[in-house]
C-alpha cells in the first residue's frame, strides 16, 4: 500500500467509495467523474503503479473482474457496448498512479466520443513500425 495513493485508501477502507463488486484480488467502484452512466473503475488490491509494472497474475485478475463488471453493465444497466480503458503515465492521461481499468458502459445515444478520429497509415508506415516492434 502506498501512503499517498487514494486507491490504496479505498482498498484499506479509509477513503469512501461506491463499491459495486469486490473479491480477494480486486475492487470495482464508481468513477467520481463518469463519462457515461455507470462508468466504474476496477483496481487490484495490491498497489502497482501502472500497466508497465503490474504482475501478470494481478493483471489477469483485474481484467477478469472488468469483464464480469462489463457483463453486469450490459445486463443490469442495458448498456449496448463497453469500452475498457487503461492509461499508463501522464502522456496517456493517467492521474492516479495505481493500476486501474476504466469500464465505461456505452449506449447508442450517449455523446461520448474519442478526442480525435483515427488517421490512416500507408502500408510502408505500418511495415516500418511493425519492424521496429519486432526488432
Amino acid at each position: 500500500m502506498a501512503d499517498d495513493c487514494i486507491f490504496c485508501g479505498i482498498v484499506a477502507g479509509e477513503v469512501p467509495a461506491e463499491k459495486v463488486a469486490e473479491d480477494e484480488n480486486t475492487i470495482a467502484f464508481m468513477d467520481l467523474n463518469p463519462w457515461t452512466r455507470g462508468h466504474a473503475l476496477v483496481i487490484p488490491r495490491r498497489h502497482t503503479r501502472n500497466l508497465y509494472e503490474i504482475d501478470d497474475e494481478e493483471l489477469k485478475h483485474t481484467a477478469v473482474a472488468a469483464r464480469r463488471l462489463a457483463r453486469r453493465m450490459r445486463d443490469r444497466l442495458g448498456a449496448d457496448g463497453v469500452n475498457v480503458l487503461n492509461a499508463a503515465e501522464p502522456a496517456a492521461w493517467q492521474t492516479v498512479f495505481h493500476f486501474h481499468l476504466h469500464v465505461i458502459p456505452r449506449y447508442r445515444d450517449d455523446p461520448l466520443e474519442l478526442p480525435t478520429q483515427p488517421g490512416e497509415a500507408s502500408q510502408d508506415e505500418l511495415s516500418a513500425v511493425a519492424e521496429e516492434l519486432r526488432g
